[in-house]
């Protein structure tokens, strides 16, 4: 009896400490580099990873770059050249960051809370600080993170024709979503 309980127990324990860490791998990340020269620079990725760890408040996203999906394939193939993302050399963007006030969020209860983030975001090949704001929706079997950003295309060394010519943002908004 005493050998049934405590595996019970560990069975529980183990469980419990399993349902902190939540994961996907069909997050959902937007790219919108959209000019009043140009709308098509805009594309998402449905096949994005992520992690959530409910006690600790860490947060991250791995995308793959050839993986983002625009309405005009030629865009997609600019996209992924060596004059602009360089998908072959940097095949991946990720964040690993911390939600900072993760105390203000009760994951035991339904509702929507606002959020700071703080991490590391790493595309082509640059990593550099990012600071954020982002929503934790609570559902009763779900989990959603969603946050928008801007980041400057300068800082990770993304150049090309199309950025100098302005039909690409120098500052495009990329927006994140994960159901866990």
């Amino acid at each position: 009896m005493k050998k049934t309980t405590l595996a019970l127990a560990l069975v529980l324990s183990t469980g419990a400490l399993f349902a902190q860490k939540k994961t996907t791998t069909s997050a959902s990340v937007n790219f919108d580099a959209t000019t009043s020269l140009d709308a098509l620079p805009k594309a998402e990725n449905k096949t994005a990873v992520a992690a959530l760890d409910t006690k600790a408040g860490t947060i991250a996203f791995e995308v793959v770059i050839k993986n983002f999906s625009f309405s005009n394939p030629m865009m997609q193939d600019h996209f992924n050249s060596e004059g602009w993302m360089n998908s072959d050399k940097y095949p991946t963007a990720t964040f690993k960051g911390t939600i900072t006030d993760i105390a203000s969020v009760n994951f035991a209860k339904d509702g929507v809370y606002n959020v700071n983030v703080e991490g590391n975001l790493t595309l082509h090949g640059e990593t550099k600080p990012l600071k954020t704001k982002a929503v934790i929706t609570v559902g009763s079997k779900t989990i959603t993170a969603k946050s928008t950003f801007t980041i400057k295309l300068e800082d990770y060394k993304v150049e090309g024709k199309a950025i100098a010519a302005g039909k690409v943002a120098k500052e495009p908004t990329i927006s994140v979503s994960a159901d866990f």
